[in-house]
């Protein structure tokens, strides 16, 4: 029994070795074949890993662009793009209400937003920096969907406004540039250089017409130095009276002809007369003025009032703003022009803009920008009008309040 089991074992083993022997020959027989085939599987299983993680980097890299792109395009697209609701409160900050033009916006704001439909908050801050940017930051606590800002200075609001584009707030600048700051979407304004130019040329021109042939005394009046419109005034005056002064044909006898030598602090009517007694008596003792560039009415009011208070005949003034008071003196022919920018028309443009942004149609296209600084803001340019007794009445033949000063 036991030699039986053996030889059974035995027979066991030799089956088993002929067996692995039969396959070992069929797969030496297809040894070379397979080990290609292997190779090229291996090969094409690498290829494929490649180009699949390949693909992988490829689409991975285009959605990072795709979610790069989105994400910029959601930062450049402020939130008031899908408009707001009807009766929306719509914020107005004015730097003060110290002459007529600040007075006439105020009251037009009010008036012309409440018509729209809107519930307006129409503040002045008594040219205090710190008192507008807490009226500001009010406006944003109490919903405003934009916030128009005529700044005090227009290099001091950024802390503030960056508050009301973080909040969605939309932010128009009003007859001024807001500067050094991105929250800042677009400023309504008449052209400031556009208007200096103007007042340039009406001096030459007044110079001319009333005090017969050169070469002609005049002094030079700047506003505001905290104002950006201010240097923009004089700079436009200067590129119209600089050749004057080169060729001789004017003197300015101070020799006081940089903005900083010309600025009037705070646009402050008796801090000009100030000045204007100064250059008078320690310049034109022995001389009379025969013009001044003024960079607006009320400026110009102190300065023919200082030239009567020295005995100086009346000299060529130029003004702007087309205040009632200058609307006079330019029909009596004590100030020689101002210049009309309607506040109507800067009113009606930025409620114009105000409606686009209700609609969600977002800020209008416009061809004009300025470099605040920060960023180029959109400019809603309009086109100032000098105003001289010749055509005084033709200027204001829509405006019965300034017309009923020239009866």
């Amino acid at each position: 029994m036991q030699k039986k089991k053996i030889m059974a074992m035995m027979l066991s083993v030799v089956l088993t070795v002929t067996t692995l022997t039969a396959c070992s020959s069929a797969r030496e027989g297809s040894s070379s074949s397979s080990d290609e085939k292997k190779s090229e599987a291996t090969t094409e299983t690498a290829t494929e890993a490649e180009s699949t993680e390949e693909a992988a980097d490829t689409t991975e890299a285009t959605e990072s662009t795709e979610e790069t792109a989105s994400d910029s395009e959601a930062e450049a697209t402020p939130a008031a793009t899908e408009g707001f609701e009807e009766g929306a409160t719509i914020g107005v900050s004015l730097p003060w209400l110290g002459t007529q033009n600040w007075k006439e916006a105020e009251t037009m704001f009010k008036e012309e937003l409440e018509k729209a439909g809107y519930k307006p908050i129409v503040q002045a801050a008594d040219q205090k920096v710190p008192q507008q940017q807490q009226q500001i930051e009010s406006m944003i606590e109490n919903g405003a969907k934009v916030i128009v800002v005529g700044p005090i200075d227009g290099t001091q609001l950024g802390s503030a406004l960056e508050q009301a584009k973080d909040a969605g707030v939309y932010v128009i600048g009003y007859d001024r540039l807001i500067e050094n700051t991105e929250a800042v979407d677009g400023v309504v304004q008449f052209g400031s250089v556009r208007t200096g130019e103007l007042q340039g040329q009406a001096l030459l021109d007044g110079l001319k017409k009333e005090k017969g042939e050169g070469p002609y005394n005049i002094e030079l009046f700047g506003g505001g130095p905290a104002d950006p419109n201010a240097p923009n005034f004089f700079k436009g005056a200067m590129s119209v009276l600089q050749p004057e002064i080169d060729a001789g044909n004017i003197v300015v006898v101070s020799g006081q002809t940089e903005f900083t030598q010309c600025a009037t602090e705070d646009w402050d009517n008796a801090k000009a007369q100030k000045r204007m007694d100064s250059l008078l008596a320690g310049n034109y003792s022995d001389k009379e003025i025969d013009g001044v560039l003024s960079p607006n009415d009320g400026i110009a009011r102190a300065i023919v009032t200082a030239c009567e208070d020295a005995g100086q005949p009346n000299p060529v003034v130029t003004g702007l703003d087309a205040e009632n008071e200058s609307v006079e003196w330019v029909w009596q022919g004590k100030q020689y022009c101002t210049v009309a920018k309607p506040t109507q028309d800067l009113v009606a443009k930025s409620i114009e803009i105000i409606n686009d942004l209700k609609d969600g149609k977002g800020m209008p296209a416009t061809d004009v920008t300025t470099d605040n600084g920060k960023k180029e803001v959109p400019i809603y340019e309009l086109d100032p009008t000098v105003v001289t007794k010749d055509n005084a009445k033709e200027v204001f033949a829509n405006d019965p309040d300034r017309l009923a000063l020239m009866d």
